[in-house]
């Protein structure tokens, strides 16, 4: 019997300042390369995804945001052995706080423009990066968002408070 597809949830949030059009994007060293993304992780047992955004956004950004919608949800099989599935959300602001990064693997945190972010298309960390911020900037232009009641985490509520 072949094993069964364990893929890792990810969740990824698009930090937005539409003042500037600036995005936060965080920098970090992988295997001795430098690498940039949005703020990401993995999900953790008994949480949300929306708690996984808020949580990342905070540990690598040191900022508190609740995201406003989903930008899309993506599947990406980075090796045969390491495979994802993406959830990406988004947040407008008005201004560009400053980031104070909690993560100590996390290197730095840097508002950049859209061209910024794709002249360093080499040094992201997944194509998904790239990907997701034109699923968002497409769907902006179109009006076009996804609500967080997409994703129904009652039943996670559940389990929670019946173990309490």
């Amino acid at each position: 019997m072949s094993q069964r597809y364990k893929p890792n949830v990810t969740v990824a949030c698009i930090i937005h300042a539409t003042s500037q059009d600036k995005y936060l994007m965080v920098e970090e060293w992988i295997d001795g390369e430098q690498r940039f993304n949005q703020p990401a992780g993995h999900l953790e047992a008994n949480e949300s995804l929306i708690q996984a955004c808020e949580r990342e956004v905070f540990e690598e950004t040191g900022l508190s945001f609740n995201p406003q919608g989903l930008v899309g949800i993506y599947q990406f099989s980075a090796s045969e052995d390491l495979a994802f599935v993406r959830f990406t959300f988004f947040v407008q602001l008005d201004d560009t706080p400053s980031p104070a990064p909690q993560d100590k693997a996390i290197h730095s945190a840097h508002w950049l423009s859209f061209a910024q972010i794709e002249a360093k298309s080499s040094l992201l960390r997944s194509p998904l990066v790239l990907d997701c911020l034109k699923d968002y900037l497409n769907n902006a232009q179109q009006g076009q968002t996804y609500p967080l009641s997409l994703l129904n985490s009652d039943r996670l509520a559940i389990a929670q408070a019946s173990k309490a």
